[in-house]
């Protein structure tokens, strides 16, 4: 498991951020699918493991299970902080001493997993994002690939979206913007009690759509999806229900 956390290492280190100083929460999300017939058997091995990266000293992640949508099976979120609280010397130490324990358990993830994909994203605090899935068993992720020289842009989207979603009543996205990994740019994460609290937003009057909309920025309603869409080269859906 410590030659795992070298290669985070590296890869958060090899492709710094141009933009600003990051400023957020510090996350390893990782998209994992599983070998063909092997996602219950990949489910139970990281359940198994989760107390072994615990004994190393670091909090086991926030994840969910795919629905339908995107070519993942599950989303895993885990918390890192910040680059230097990750890897103080005393937290490497401790799991250096767990590295041989978790050999085998590594192996296992490996052998029933068929892909994995992994991007370091900067998102809301912790405690905060724990809470927010501690109420939840639904979840609608979206993924972006912005155009060139749009990703400020996409990402001002997603705050209007949140604004728009706030004046309505309805839950706020969790955004995520890159660091360094994969070429996701930005993602969201909505958190819904269950698919019905997810579509009860089909039951608002058209009225109050277009006043949430203009108040946020939008020209209406309508214009929000292609607003959003004049940002991205790409965009993956997927709908995701709490592990059990």
């Amino acid at each position: 498991m410590f030659a795992a956390f070298l290669l985070t290492a590296s890869l958060v280190s090899a492709e710094p951020s141009s933009g600003p100083a990051p400023t957020g929460y510090l996350y390893r999300a990782t998209l994992v699918q599983a070998a063909p017939g092997k996602l219950l058997e990949l489910i139970e091995a990281y359940k198994t493991f989760f107390p072994i990266l615990s004994a190393g000293g670091d909090e086991p992640p926030l994840w969910m299970r795919h629905s339908q949508g995107d070519r993942w099976d599950l989303l895993l979120l885990f918390p890192m902080e910040s680059q230097s609280e990750f890897f103080r010397p005393e937290r490497v130490a401790r799991r250096r001493k767990e590295a041989a324990s978790t050999a085998s358990a590594i192996t296992r993830l490996r052998d029933l997993t068929a892909w994995q994909e992994d991007v370091f994203v900067e998102g809301p605090p912790w405690a905060e994002l724990k809470a927010r899935a501690g109420k939840a068993s639904f979840f609608h992720v979206e993924m972006f690939e912005a155009l060139s020289g749009q990703r400020a842009n996409l990402l001002r989207e997603r705050e209007m979206e949140n604004a728009y979603s706030k004046r309505l009543g309805r839950p706020e996205n969790a955004i995520f913007t890159r660091e360094s990994g994969a070429a996701w740019d930005l993602f969201t994460v909505g958190f819904y009690r269950d698919l019905k609290h997810y579509a009860e937003s089909a039951d608002i009057p058209e009225s109050a759509q277009e006043e949430a909309a203009k108040a946020a920025g939008f020209d209406s309603s309508r214009a929000i999806g292609p607003y959003l869409r004049s940002f991205i080269r790409l965009h993956h859906d997927t709908l995701a229900i709490a592990v059990k």
